[in-house]
């Protein structure tokens, strides 16, 4: 049930209350009967009013505090959830950074080899006394 449909609901709730007590109080006014009848009639009407009233508003009070708590343990998962969702995340950043710099050690230390590997065949390629020299 939406938001909206709760507002109605309850605008229709008061209205029947509001429209029976008014209606209530309109019957006794044109009832024929004595004065004392009259107010004892419109002592128990108003009565049975009021309790519906309080118990209309214990209700309500009760439904808000569930929806209250329902509220807070629904927000309280989310943030769990989310909770969680951020550590797997900063899990997975720090090994993904890990995994990239070993591939940059072992690239690094395949281009020294290469490097090496060349200076070392240029130099077999000098004639050998510019190689002394080199050295």
């Amino acid at each position: 049930m939406t938001n909206e449909d709760k507002g109605m609901g309850k605008g229709l709730l008061i209205g029947l209350l509001t429209g029976a007590a008014v209606g209530s109080v309109l019957a006794l006014l044109y009832a024929p009967k004595s004065g004392k009848d009259m107010r004892k009639l419109i002592k128990t009407k108003s009565q049975d009013i009021i309790e519906d009233t309080e118990e209309y508003y214990s209700n309500a009070k009760e439904k808000a505090t569930q929806l209250f708590r329902d509220v807070k343990k629904k927000s309280e998962m989310l943030f769990s959830d989310a909770e969680e969702k951020v550590d797997d995340l900063l899990h997975e950043s720090e090994k993904i950074l890990a995994d990239a710099k070993e591939q940059v050690i072992s690239i690094a230390n395949a281009g020294k080899q290469k490097n090496e590997k060349e200076n070392q065949h240029l130099k077999n390629m000098l004639p050998k006394s510019d190689r002394h020299q080199q050295s």
